[in-house]
């Protein structure tokens, strides 16, 4: 082997080694940069000759080359920062972005996004965060209120293919009532205010006396435009010689009317919504409840109604010129032949009304209101923007209402070292890696997602300055080759002499 050759080994070692160095050096330079992976070089031999040795012959190495530079996509620290939309995935996977009006996906792990002033969340480089819009499923909250399934529960339902995140419309637009809940405790040693509540008010609508009810409860509904309007329910006991009373006995009935002021009542202009009664048993448990509108409910296809598919008497209003149906519950509903339910009348039979675990009662204690909801809302404007673990974006608005917007896409791939590194702390997608596994934060192998918080890079300054250290030490000894191999060919240049 000739000396030249030596000397040409010696310096593969020293471009290996200054690759290295600047891996290292790239490595460090970015140990402040947000969701940034650092690089491993790997070095393999670079070839071998043949020589001719005692028993044939023999190899003898050329050097050394880069065999693999591989990232390292271990998890970095986790920074708390001020900003909701700071973000960042504890375990595998990759955030989204897309350059405005390219269909190229790009791939992150720093979530430090923000939204831009066409309300698009977007990266430092103005790219767009790519996530599912989320479909709100129809629960009945009157259920969930009253029955205990989970009140406020709200599932997640993506729809569509990931697009771009944008808030478009920063107002949560009024939703109008459509079921009202209001449980009472109506004191059983009350005595009978008046006859009949029903003529009472119609003799003066909207001006009961105190002496002409046992029990008021009020709450605040809403009309299709947002405008909040008072409902009021009284609650009376029926005289003792009243026919209905005495043909029940020992049941105890106490008559209820629905009003709301007269002046916003468009139909008849009474503001007299329903009228009813309750019937207790000697526990003071609601046993059967009747109710009668006064302004007939109707279906979508135009059908009149007295109790609707959920069980639940059903009255309208009108207050802007067209019928707004609502149901009414006192904590029980129907639970018999819905097409059979007579208004106006009890059910033939009490096991066709089923109590709610809080339901009104007729104890002897004072009369006061247990609990009461209902589902309206007016318009909202957005206040702030939460992400929680499924990378879920929640607006929360200003009339009360939390509403799902959109679901981060995350992705991730069979091979991550395959990915390309396109600057900018972004991946690309390449024939290596594979295609991207896209799914939901915290499902599959997927990681979730942190709010308030930025992933640090994953340099280790400890373990970087070891490396470089051992490599300044591999560049120092290859070049002592090329100095030593120098010397001997300055010693077969003097053997001329």
């Amino acid at each position: 082997m000739s000396l030249t050759a030596s000397m040409w080994t010696g310096v593969s070692g020293l471009k290996g080694h200054g690759s290295k160095m600047g891996v290292i050096g790239n490595n460090i330079a970015n140990v402040s940069t947000v969701g940034f992976k650092g690089s491993r070089m790997h070095f393999e031999d670079f070839m071998s000759q043949y020589v001719s040795v005692a028993n044939g012959v023999g190899q003898v190495g050329r050097g050394v080359a880069v065999g693999a530079v591989l990232g390292d996509f271990s998890q970095g620290s986790l920074e708390t920062t001020n900003e909701s939309t700071d973000v960042a995935i504890t375990g595998n996977g990759f955030f989204t972005v897309s350059p405005p009006g390219d269909d190229i996906n790009y791939y992150t792990r720093a979530g430090n996004f923000r939204f831009d002033q066409n309300g698009f969340l977007v990266d430092p480089h103005g790219y767009r965060v790519q996530g599912w819009q989320v479909a709100r499923d129809t629960v009945d909250p009157l259920v969930d209120a009253v029955d205990g399934d989970g009140i406020g529960a709200r599932r997640v339902n993506i729809q569509g293919v990931p697009r771009d995140i944008q808030l478009d419309n920063f107002q949560s637009p009024p939703s109008p009532t459509s079921t009202i809940n209001a449980v009472v405790n109506l004191d059983s040693a009350a005595r009978s205010s008046v006859d009949d509540l029903e003529a009472a008010w119609l003799a003066d609508p909207g001006n009961l006396g105190n002496n002409q009810y046992e029990y008021p409860a009020t709450m605040k509904i809403y009309d299709a435009n947002g405008g909040a309007h008072t409902v009021t329910v009284y609650f009376d006991k029926r005289p003792n010689d009243d026919p209905d009373v005495i043909d029940n006995e020992p049941n105890t009935i106490w008559q209820f009317i629905v009003t709301i002021p007269p002046e916003e009542d468009q139909e008849n202009g009474t503001g007299l919504l329903m009228t009813g009664d309750l019937l207790f048993n000697p526990a003071g448990e609601i046993i059967d409840m009747r109710a009668n509108p006064t302004l007939q409910t109707e279906d979508g296809n135009g059908d009149p109604y007295f109790i609707s598919r959920n069980g639940y008497p059903t009255f309208a209003v009108n207050f802007l010129g067209e019928p707004q149906n609502i149901e009414f519950t006192l904590g029980t509903r129907f639970v018999g032949d819905i097409a059979a339910y007579a208004p106006g009348a009890f059910a033939g039979d009490i096991a066709d009304w089923e109590r709610s675990a809080l339901s009104t009662t007729a104890y002897n204690n004072a009369s006061t209101t247990l609990y009461q909801t209902q589902n309206g809302y007016t318009a909202g404007f957005l206040q702030n923007i939460s992400i929680n673990r499924e990378g879920v974006l929640t607006g929360r608005y200003s009339n009360g209402q939390v509403i799902d917007l959109y679901a981060l896409t995350i992705n991730n791939f069979n091979n991550v070292w395959g990915l390309n590194r396109e600057g900018g702390n972004l991946f690309a997608e390449t024939g290596s890696s594979g295609p991207p596994l896209t799914g939901i934060a915290g499902t599959g192998n997927l990681g979730t997602v942190s709010s308030n918080t930025l992933e640090l890079s994953n340099v280790d300054l400890a373990t970087e300055f070891v490396k470089m250290i051992s490599t300044q030490k591999g560049f120092q000894a290859n070049s002592k080759t090329i100095t030593t191999v120098d010397t001997m060919l300055d010693e077969v240049i003097r053997m001329k002499r």
